[in-house]
């Protein structure tokens, strides 16, 4: 039987096991969590709006039934080309005919001192309850020590302004209006501050003008500050300080600013790679140079078709070209186990959105429409609901979000990790050290 694996559990991941399931192949997943994570609503999880579990899936659970499919927990340290073996820490290795990389990206920092020590990525589960933790615990701080306020305790800066950070910002603006509102604290709404950050002059750069104006607009009307044109210098434990020289107070900088495939797994398999780190594969998803092997989603620099005027045209890092570039992938290798010709991939623009908060949200279709306020709103929660996995998930995300919409006190507003004191060497050496949980 032709052994497959696949390194990565993310949307990509998913999409190839899915069509390879059923299928006279062997399958392997191999991932270094047991679940699989619903990327896009991370911000939710980091703003109390939903807990971890609605937004994860064990990976296990998934394939259930799949007779042809296996998961491996394990962390994929390379690839053995020559033995054609996965390389795999603490444990035996795993021997493969075909390999789909589909391991996905990471924060990138940009080299910016104090970035990746001092501020809050949001590309994990653990991420998004670290920051949710100490965003918590930010209110908790100043409600018991109010001259906590003027050292930037209930300042957040929000680095970034593509869909990540407009949507941390509008979310993070709606949880201190019901923190506030519900919870009894006492200090004033106005004392804190969200300041969304961009180098460039606008928002969310990939939709048009005039969805980028609502957003800025739509932010600027819920106490959000734009500081757009204006890079990041430097972030500490105290402040961030800017390329103009001003520099504003803050323990919480949330660092939605882009992302990175060096340093991920991809970057550890010998395979030539691009800019950032992405890997370099021929039209048909594979890898130039090793035999049965693919690259897919975030971790490829996929191209968007084999059309002249898509020749040299990268596909973005969303969760659509995971998905489509995954099952791309997985039916190549059946393509070629049957004797058929390999199939250029094509990528199927369906549209880019982004919410900003209760009945505002933007959805932009990829003839340049645009629907905007309620009704991209409730486009976007359709479309959401529809992607994420398992049943259970789609009823209590949307009992959640139905419940919200409704009674703005809802919300599982609770810090469940402990406060770690950690040498300020080991901070400078890691993520951000103060009130991580541990592991």
């Amino acid at each position: 039987m032709h052994r497959v694996a696949i390194v990565g559990a993310g949307f990509g991941g998913l999409s190839a096991a899915r069509a390879l399931a059923g299928q006279p192949v062997e399958v392997t997943i191999i991932d270094q969590r047991n679940f699989h994570t619903f990327q896009p609503l991370l911000y939710e999880v980091a703003t109390a709006g939903l807990d971890s579990g609605d937004v994860a899936y064990p990976i296990r659970a998934i394939f259930g039934r799949a007779d042809n499919i296996t998961f491996r927990f394990a962390t994929v340290t390379g690839v053995d080309w020559d033995r054609r073996e996965i390389l795999l820490r603490d444990t035996h290795s795993l021997p493969f005919d075909s390999v789909i990389v589909a391991s996905g990206a990471t924060a990138k920092f940009f080299g910016i001192p104090g970035a990746s020590g001092y501020s809050y990525p949001l590309y994990t589960l653990t991420d998004a309850r670290s920051l949710r933790d100490h965003v918590l615990r930010q209110l908790e701080d100043v409600d018991a020590h109010p001259e906590m306020a003027a050292e930037g305790a209930i300042t957040f800066v929000v680095v970034g302004g593509g869909p990540t950070g407009v949507e941390v910002a509008g979310a993070l603006a709606e949880l201190l209006d019901v923190a506030v509102r519900h919870d009894g604290f006492r200090f004033d709404r106005a004392a804190e501050r969200i300041i969304l950050v961009d180098g460039l002059g606008r928002l969310l750069t990939p939709f048009k003008e005039s969805a980028a104006s609502y957003a800025a607009t739509t932010l600027e009307g819920r106490g959000v500050e734009l500081k757009l044109g204006h890079m990041v210098k430097a972030v500490t434990a105290s402040h961030v300080e800017f390329d103009d020289g001003t520099q504003i107070p803050t323990r919480t900088v949330i660092w939605a600013g882009g992302v990175t495939v060096e340093g991920t797994v991809a970057s550890q398999l010998g395979a030539a790679t691009g800019q950032n780190g992405r890997l370099v594969v021929g039209t048909d998803l594979s890898l130039p140079g090793h035999d049965g092997a693919y690259g897919v989603g975030d971790a490829a620099a996929v191209l968007w078709g084999p059309d002249p005027a898509d020749s040299d045209r990268i596909c973005p890092q969303v969760a659509q070209v995971a998905i489509q570039s995954g099952g791309h992938a997985a039916r190549q290798i059946l393509n070629r186990i049957e004797g058929r010709p390999v199939e250029p991939f094509r990528y199927q623009d369906k549209g880019i959105m982004a919410t900003i908060g209760r009945r505002a949200a933007i959805t932009q279709f990829r003839n340049g429409t645009v629907m905007r306020g309620t009704l991209g709103w409730l486009a976007w929660l359709a479309l959401h609901l529809l992607y994420l996995i398992g049943y259970r998930n789609k009823i209590i995300v949307l009992v959640n979000w139905s419940w919200r919409y409704l009674s703005w006190g809802s919300g599982p507003r609770v810090i469940v990790g402990e406060v770690v004191d950690e040498p300020e060497e080991e901070l400078d050496a890691g993520g951000p050290g103060r009130d991580r949980p541990p592991g």
